[in-house]
């Protein structure tokens, strides 16, 4: 266990570096399985530049699952229920967004999960363009590392709204393209990577950084060249592209 903790603090750290720019103060937020039906996930308040093993608190994943079942919860009730699907209720305060990382290393499929707030994906996310910009690719290895599509919630109130919110979204996917999501991008808010591993969770976070700074860069001199569909879809079932995929992460 101490070395699940011990990676989940690195990719904390990698993702908090204040040069990366893509979480500052409080943002953001990481989780992982821990393999027993539970999960370890940021505590409330905890920084991602400077968390240390303390700051994480494991969780009853059935649990959580149990109470994105109702149809609403109350601020107030999700603040009552901690104690109750926290593994030792000593520990801190979970996040406010645990029961989105329960979703995502559930229903999504992901070991690890890493949400972040980065300045470039937001000054899409939240201009008038919204996701839009994202449903096309500019270059190669945005498909290889986030996939050939993202998935897409609008924006809703952080924490158990939220949550269910992107229940729905990736059911959505799951039945569109037959697999879960690698990017999840939440309008007005951040970004959501699903990894297989910590290093994928890092490399979906670090590309969608580059891929909206692109995005970006290309509206200033005419706008965006989108590949099309087509190069898109064969660059994602490339043969070599699969062993590369596997070589990044790590698998």
């Amino acid at each position: 266990m101490n070395e699940l903790l011990q990676a989940l603090t690195t990719l904390s750290h990698e993702l908090g570096r204040e040069e990366r720019q893509l979480a500052i103060l409080g943002e953001g937020n990481t989780s992982a399985r821990a393999g027993d039906g539970t999960f370890w996930v940021k505590a409330s308040g905890s920084q991602l530049a400077t968390i240390t093993e303390a700051g994480f608190t494991q969780v009853k994943m059935d649990a959580i699952l149990a109470l994105v079942e109702r149809e609403q919860m109350s601020q107030e009730e999700v603040q009552a229920i901690w104690p109750e699907v926290m593994v030792d209720p000593q520990q801190k305060r979970p996040s406010v967004e645990t029961f989105l990382h329960a979703l995502c290393l559930s229903e999504g499929g992901a070991s690890w999960v890493a949400h972040t707030h980065p300045i470039s994906c937001n000054a899409i996310l939240c201009s008038q363009l919204g996701a839009e910009p994202f449903m096309r690719h500019l270059f190669p290895d945005g498909i290889v590392v986030c996939g050939r599509h993202p998935a897409v919630v609008p924006y809703v109130d952080p924490g158990f709204d939220l949550a269910k919110a992107v229940r729905t979204e990736l059911r959505r996917y799951q039945d569109a393209h037959g697999m879960s999501p690698k990017l999840l991008l939440m309008v007005n808010h951040g970004i959501t990577a699903l990894g297989k591993t910590m290093q994928e969770a890092l490399n979906i976070t670090r590309m969608a950084d580059k891929w909206a700074r692109t995005i970006i860069g290309t509206y200033t001199i005419g706008g965006p060249n989108f590949m099309p569909d087509h190069e898109a879809a064969r660059i994602d079932n490339r043969l070599d592209e699969h062993y590369r995929r596997s070589q990044l992460t790590g698998r």
